[in-house]
């Protein structure tokens, strides 16, 4: 008897399943939201190693599972690396102009106040 090998599926929610409450708490965190302008900005999906956080490695894992359990972010496997990348069109067409309005928001503060 063969043992098939350990999937490195991650769980996501379905479109169905994405609540405002959970994105909107998914966003308010400050190196979420980070996370979250840093992968809107390179367009793509960015590898966990990118992201230099000022937290402990435990701490920025649990930034990405709350990131993926709200919808926000997909978080695939490309040989070693765990690939984050936006949910952008599960959110639009969820909450539409909800991104682009949180993304904005969040550059002009961060030109604000010296914080990019």
């Amino acid at each position: 008897m063969t043992t098939a090998a350990p999937s490195r599926e991650l769980a996501h929610p379905g479109r169905e399943d994405i609540r405002l409450e959970g994105v909107l708490h998914a966003l308010a965190d400050p190196m979420r939201l980070r996370v979250v302008r840093e992968i809107a900005e390179d367009g793509g999906a960015l590898s966990c190693s990118h992201f230099d956080l000022p937290v402990t490695k435990s701490t920025t894992t649990h930034h990405f599972r709350v990131l993926r359990e709200a919808g926000v972010i997909q978080q695939t496997y490309q040989g070693t690396a765990k690939m984050n990348g936006l949910r952008r069109a599960d959110l639009d067409a969820l909450f539409p102009g909800l991104i682009d309005s949180v993304l904005a928001s969040a550059a002009r503060q961060a030109a604000r106040i010296g914080d990019n």
